[in-house]
């Protein structure tokens, strides 16, 4: 038996094509789910395989609007080892990304974070972190007392610290738009199908709940019928939203399991140092920082402006007690995109609904999803293919512990 779903009519609808898989959204996370879908697990055949984003200029995306960041320092095994796998990927993907003769350059800059800590209890963390990441194959995160911190950073007060933890490799920024531009032309090649629109409604059975067809509104066209095997949800901010629309609206309201993910506020203020605190120590010129705001988002037009109370009034004055010559840093410009946020615990959900066993969830990433994209691409890719997890166990990150209230927190980390 069939039900119809949310907002479309047949009679509005026009049949589109069969899509083995369909992914609802064309960032990172979703493009390297059909990356690694095609290249691991169907010979480099994308043909299958359709990605529905609704701006394909990414002008709103979080990853576009993000600072690109990618850093192993976590405190949870699992998300040192996806940052690992992340490392590698955007070290080689001149090549993995390569079409024809014409490679991918993702501007990969492996400058390093610094953690610091000012409390014992904040030192035996980052002991704890470090003995973790080393335990998932990272060797290259250094822990630093006091006086190895002077010599390497001259430029950073020390006077209330107790201990560093940087890595030396490995973590730093990269441009977020070659690496997006880089798979969508890999998968375009491999024969995958972008449609620019937005999911509108769904057609699941009855008895078990699997969607079987979703209506997507396409520029043009109006409501376009998609038969699906599976659905794959990478909406990112806006997957709750997605989820929705898969259930079916009268359906959405009574859920057992609704996805904890509501989308937030993120500022980037990019600022530039103008002095030095003496003519021998050197204060580095640009730097990109990020906050996240603990703050949901009620209206869209608030992404229009980055919160420069939140500047002046909080980190400008953290800044310069850290770096004195920040005393005289200046904003050189700013933004604010959403980055999707888990309410329980702030960690990547991976596994299929229990409801709709046929849509594999992707989501919640609380602002670490660009970093994690390739290893999260390369799991959902592995559950899609085989059922389970085969090179990362990611357990961790199930359903199952939403269903149960038991979340899984990272300790001592943003």
């Amino acid at each position: 038996r069939l039900t119809r779903q949310n907002g479309t009519r047949r009679g509005l609808t026009t049949s589109g094509s069969n899509a083995d898989t369909l992914i609802v959204g064309g960032g990172p996370v979703g493009l390297s789910t059909a990356y690694h879908l095609a290249t691991n697990h169907r010979d480099g055949d994308g043909s299958r395989i359709a990605i529905v984003e609704r701006d394909p200029t990414y002008a709103r995306s979080s990853a576009t609007l993000s600072a690109g960041g990618i850093r192993q320092q976590f405190s949870l095994k699992e998300n040192v080892e996806m940052s690992l796998y992340g490392r590698d990927f955007l070290r080689k993907a001149h090549d993995l990304l390569r079409v024809d003769d014409e490679e991918v350059d993702v501007q990969f800059q492996e400058h390093g974070y610094l953690f610091l800590a000012a409390s014992r209890q904040g030192s035996e963390q980052l002991i704890r972190n470090n003995e973790v990441q080393r335990s998932a194959g990272c060797t290259d995160i250094k822990l630093l007392g006091p006086n190895e911190l002077k010599n390497k950073f001259p430029w950073l007060n020390t006077s209330d610290i107790m201990l560093g933890s940087f890595g030396e490799k490995g973590e730093g920024w990269f441009d977020p738009w070659a690496l997006i531009r880089g798979l969508k032309r890999k998968l375009q090649h491999m024969g995958a199908q972008f449609i620019k629109g937005t999911p509108a409604g769904a057609v699941r059975d009855e008895l078990s709940g699997r969607v079987l067809s979703i209506d997507v509104l396409e520029e043009g066209k109006g409501a376009v019928r998609y038969d699906v095997q599976h659905v794959v949800n990478a909406a990112g901010a806006h997957c709750s939203k997605a989820m929705e629309t898969l259930a079916g609206t009268e359906n959405a309201k009574n859920m057992i399991a609704p996805i904890p993910v509501e989308p937030r506020k993120r500022c980037i203020f990019f600022i530039h140092c103008n002095t030095q605190q003496s003519p021998d120590i050197i204060v580095p010129q640009i730097a990109p920082l990020t906050v996240e705001l603990d703050k949901p988002i009620s209206d869209i037009d608030e992404l229009d402006y980055a919160d420069h109370e939140l500047w002046e009034e909080v980190i400008w004055p953290a800044l310069y007690h850290r770096v004195p010559a920040f005393g005289e840093v200046k904003v050189k410009s700013s933004w604010a995109g959403l980055y999707e946020y888990n309410t329980l615990d702030q960690n990547c959900i991976l596994g299929f609904h229990p409801e709709m066993d046929n849509v594999l969830m992707v989501n919640g990433f609380s602002g670490h999803g660009l970093q994690q994209s390739p290893a999260a691409g390369r799991a959902a890719a592995e559950l899609l293919s085989c059922g389970k997890f085969a090179t990362s166990d990611l357990k961790v990150f199930s359903f199952e512990r939403c269903l149960s209230g038991r979340p899984v927190f990272e300790a001592g980390i943003v």
